[in-house]
């Protein structure tokens, strides 16, 4: 049972590189009959463990509310979106958003539920971390709008460098990862050597400094949740 199960569940949640827009497109009505199929087989699941559950107890639990209502709006949405494309009207299948909660709300998955209920419980505990970290990044943002935006320089592309606000925002994050680097640099290079300080200065307080102690803050808050928890929490 938990293996086929498992497996329904993987079948539902591959259906994403097989719909439109797919990687693998597969005709509207493969994908529709394979969907309903597995909804049928987590109905009978749950029907299953309803009948060998007290009555009391299976309503209770907000785990099997919530794969109900998720088979609900999946059926609802495929059944709106099956009419609307018989009309060739374009629409968006939004129930694929909740495709993950057969994965996590299945008696069978408690381990799942357990790592997922560490992560939920660890990410009050590094907001203040990320909040510091967002603050640092506007900051340099800042910074590198009043170094660079009066400058008039221009990227390799010919398009302003550094002039607006959002767009520094997003070229300075992306530079924590350092995948623009040091690409991201070169116009204010060409201008001034002296300017690679300001990156230089960004990378080891955000890069290294901050990413560091992120890092570390999600993995203790995540192990101490994970061992705090009961081994038998569902």
């Amino acid at each position: 049972m938990r293996t086929a199960t498992y497996f329904f569940i993987f079948l539902n949640l591959s259906l994403a590189l097989f719909e439109e827009p797919a990687v693998y497109p597969l005709p509207f009505l493969a994908t529709s009959v394979l969907e309903v199929l597995c909804l049928l087989v987590f109905l009978g699941r749950l029907t299953h463990f309803a009948k060998v559950t007290l009555h009391n107890v299976f309503w209770k639990d907000t785990k099997n509310i919530c794969i109900m209502v998720a088979i609900l709006l999946s059926l609802t949405d495929l059944a709106i979106y099956g009419v609307l494309r018989m009309y060739d009207v374009r629409s968006i299948r939004w129930s694929r958003i909740v495709r993950p909660i057969f994965l996590i709300n299945f008696a069978e998955s408690r381990q799942i539920r357990r790592a997922f209920r560490s992560i939920r419980n660890t990410l009050p505990e590094i907001t203040y971390v990320f909040l510091l970290f967002m603050f640092s990044l506007l900051m340099f943002s800042l910074m590198a709008l009043k170094l660079f935006g009066e400058r008039n320089l221009q990227t390799a592309e010919g398009l302003p460098y550094f002039r607006n606000y959002l767009e520094i925002v997003f070229d300075l994050y992306v530079l924590v990862t350092t995948a623009n680097s040091p690409d991201v640099m070169m116009p204010a290079f060409d201008f001034s050597s002296w300017y690679t300080l300001f990156f230089i200065a960004f990378v080891i307080v955000n890069t290294y400094i901050f990413m560091s102690l992120f890092l570390a803050v999600v993995y203790n808050n995540y192990k101490k949740h994970l061992k705090v928890m009961p081994r038998g929490a569902c």
